[in-house]
C-alpha cells in the first residue's frame, strides 16, 4: 500500500503543544523546524531520509504527512516513521505511574502539574545523542546550540522545501574520517573533537550501537558501557541513556540544570548538594529520568 499521510495514536498522558513548546524552546535548532504549530523533520524510513510533517492538538492522534507530493512510502517505510515518532514521543511509556509518584512528592508535585502531558523527546540516533552530549559538555545550552549548528551544516545533508533547509545530522562514516583540524574552526575544543571522531569510529565500526546497549542486564550496565568510552562520563551517558535509550532510571545527577531547577523551584539561596539532592529523589526510583526532564523544563 502507498503512503502519503495517516495518524498515530497518543496515550491519555500526552499533550501535542506541551511537547511542542519544548521543541520550539532554541531558535537555533537545525535538526527540525516548526512553523505555525506543524513539526517538520527528516526521519529516516529505512530506505532515505523525506521530510515529514507532524501536527497535532492537545491529546488528539497526531497527523504523519510526507511533505514531497511526488512521493509515496511503502507499509514498511510508513511502519519506520511511526516506530521513530513514538520513540521520539516517548508514546509507548505509561507515565501514570509517575504522575501518581509526583503527586506525593513535594519537590515534582507542582513542576509536573504545570508540565503535565510533556514526553522525554528522545534523539533516537544513537550518534547524534552522543554528539549532542559531547557537544554540550561544560558549556551553556546556547552555545551548544550554536556548536551542533555549524558541526551539522559543515558534514550534514540538507533538502530544501518552503524556503527552508531540512537537515540530517552527519553520518558517523564521515566524521570517522574527520581530522581535528576540521573541526576546531567551528570552534570544537580539540579535545572535543577527538571524542566525536573517536565515537564516529567506534559506531562505523560497529564496536558499539544501540542495540547493544539495549540488551544490558539494567541501566548501571548500559551506563559502564558508556563511560568506557573516552569522552563519555557519567553526566553524558546518563543524557544518552535518557534521550536515546529512554532508561526511565537514568538519573544525571550531577547536571548543573537539575541543579538550578530544584533552586528555583525550592527556593533555595544556593544550590543544593548532591547529598541533598539525593534525598530529595529518594522516592523517584524508576523514573529518575523523568523527574529531571520535568524540572529541566523550569529552565529550559
Amino acid at each position: 500500500m502507498a503512503n502519503r499521510e495517516w495518524i498515530i495514536d497518543v496515550p491519555e498522558t500526552f499533550d501535542y503543544d506541551k511537547n511542542i513548546a519544548y521543541l520550539s524552546r532554541s531558535p537555533n535548532e537545525c535538526m527540525h523546524a516548526i512553523v505555525d504549530g506543524t513539526l517538520y523533520k527528516r526521519i529516516p524510513d529505512g530506505v532515505s531520509y523525506p521530510l515529514i510533517a507532524i501536527s497535532g492538538c492537545g491529546n488528539e492522534p497526531i497527523r504523519v504527512r510526507l511533505c514531497d507530493p511526488s512521493a509515496l512510502l511503502d507499509d514498511q517505510q510508513a511502519q519506520a516513521i511511526t516506530h521513530y515518532v513514538r520513540e521520539w514521543f516517548d508514546l509507548d511509556t505509561d507515565l501514570a505511574p509517575f504522575y501518581a509518584m509526583a503527586q506525593e512528592d513535594d519537590l515534582l508535585r507542582d513542576v509536573v502539574s504545570r508540565f503535565s502531558g510533556l514526553r522525554i523527546l528522545g534523539i533516537p540516533d544513537l550518534f547524534e545523542a552522543m554528539c549532542w552530549g559531547i557537544l554540550g559538555q561544560q558549556i551553556n545550552l546556547p552555545f551548544a546550540y550554536t556548536l551542533k549548528r555549524r558541526f551539522v551544516e559543515h558534514f550534514g545533508d540538507f533538502i530544501e522545501h518552503d524556503g527552508l533547509r531540512h537537515w540530517k545530522f552527519p553520518d558517523p562514516a564521515v566524521v570517522a574520517k574527520l581530522t581535528i583540524e576540521q573541526l576546531t574552526p567551528l570552534q570544537i575544543t580539540g579535545r572535543k573533537s577527538e571524542y566525536l571522531i573517536g565515537v564516529a569510529r567506534l559506531i562505523a565500526d560497529g564496536v558499539i550501537s544501540k542495540a547493544q546497549l539495549l540488551a544490558a542486564t539494567d541501566v548501571r550496565e548500559a551506563e559502564r558501557m558508556l563511560v568506557g568510552i573516552r569522552g563519555i562520563g557519567p553526566w553524558t551517558a546518563n543524557y544518552v541513556l535518557m534521550r536515546c535509550l529512554k532508561f526511565a532510571s537514568a538519573f544525571p545527577i550531577d547536571d548543573v540544570g537539575l541543579h538550578n531547577a530544584i533552586k528555583s523551584v525550592l527556593g533555595l539561596p544556593d544550590k543544593p548538594s548532591i547529598a541533598h539532592i539525593r534525598r530529595l529523589s529518594a522516592g523517584w526510583a524508576g523514573w529518575e529520568a523523568y523527574a529531571t526532564f520535568y524540572l529541566w523544563r523550569v529552565l529550559y
